[in-house]
């Protein structure tokens, strides 16, 4: 490939509804990477529930008509000076989390979710909505072979996310977990839970996301509104719903955990001490997750054979996407179809 040739990119242009189709595609230089970084042709790119908050200006775009996608599957094909740990050819995983400054007082008391001076993909850097991108060598994750290049890309935000906030929550072995909103992030987090022993209650508001919690192996699964059928020793909610915050903490049991888990969450309501918070329960967030983090989450999911419900779209059909998602029309995880010899195989087990 020479340098001087193009690629097709979706940006955000100016952010607006998603059923007005804001992401607009473009031609740009394909990048050259830098030292220390790889070039990866990609393959497939996860559409997460970030991307659709960036679209319609819940979160403000970092840069100009920046390109999103976090969750990017895709083929080193060049290499920048320096880079030891992949080679050209190998298979690869671009996760949200793009640079930490490595210095601040939290990167070096091994907490980089919360440096002082971070860069995303598809945020600050672009992302994988495009046919090639760049990104830094040590932020980049090996993939394990057993999962396809579709199921692949929702693991690389919506089940590390999940993951943090699971362990975030700190649910008690054999507790009992609620889950609220049961969309990509949560139907991944949910099968660590119950492989770790836990009982499962999810509460969301779409009817086929109740049947599959139940296909893998919820306790039990109810609207968005309802009250769980126990008390909850530990709560997530990835719903980014700010009117489930007190029902949420109400149906904790004494010292339980509430974390949320979503980057955006509307207004919450005025929370009532003694019916929310009181007895010792907390509400914490989840923000952005650590390398190690990642890691973790990759081998665990090899480990139990985690099931990736994936609804694969071409790569024109980003805007729909988006807005199926919006619309919850999605079965488990959205995922554009980007390199034509992206492998979606059977897509699960």
């Amino acid at each position: 490939m020479t340098e001087s040739q193009t690629m097709r990119a979706w940006v955000v242009d100016e952010p607006g509804p998603i059923d007005d189709h804001p992401l607009v595609m473009v031609e740009r230089p394909v990048p050259t990477p830098a030292r220390g970084q790889l070039r990866v042709r990609v393959l497939t790119c996860g559409v997460c529930r970030t991307d659709l908050h960036l679209a319609e200006g819940d979160l403000a775009p970092r840069r100009p008509q920046v390109t999103p996608g976090h969750e990017v599957v895709g083929i080193v094909d060049a290499v920048g000076d320096d880079v030891a740990t992949f080679a050209l050819g190998d298979r690869v995983g671009v996760p949200w989390l793009a640079r930490t400054d490595g210095t601040c007082r939290f990167c070096t008391s091994i907490r980089e979710n919360l440096c002082l001076a971070p860069q995303f993909t598809g945020w600050d850097v672009d992302g994988g909505y495009a046919e090639y991108l760049v990104a830094d060598a040590d932020y980049v994750y090996a993939l394990p072979p057993s999962f396809n290049d579709v199921v692949a890309a929702p693991l690389l935000c919506a089940g590390i996310i999940g993951y943090r906030a699971l362990r975030q929550a700190q649910c008690p072995p054999e507790g009992r977990l609620g889950i609220y909103g049961f969309g990509a992030s949560a139907h991944l987090t949910a099968q660590i839970a119950i492989a770790e022993g836990l009982r499962v209650h999810v509460l969301t508001r779409a009817a086929r996301a109740r049947e599959l919690a139940l296909e893998l192996g919820a306790t039990s699964a109810g609207g968005a509104a309802d009250s769980p059928p126990e008390p909850l020793d530990a709560s997530i909610l990835f719903a980014p719903v700010g009117t489930l915050v007190p029902p949420a903490l109400e149906a904790l049991d004494r010292g339980g955990t509430l974390a949320v888990a979503g980057i955006y969450l509307t207004e919450t309501p005025p929370l009532d001490y003694q019916r929310h918070l009181f007895q010792e329960r907390r509400l914490r967030s989840v923000t952005a997750n650590t390398r190690d983090d990642g890691r973790q989450l990759l081998q665990l999911a090899a480990q139990i054979h985690m099931h990736v419900t994936a609804s694969p779209y071409p790569f024109e059909r980003a805007n729909d996407a988006l807005r199926d998602l919006a619309h919850d029309r999605v079965d488990g995880a959205a995922v554009l179809m980007i390199g034509e010899d992206a492998r979606d195989g059977e897509v699960g087990r």
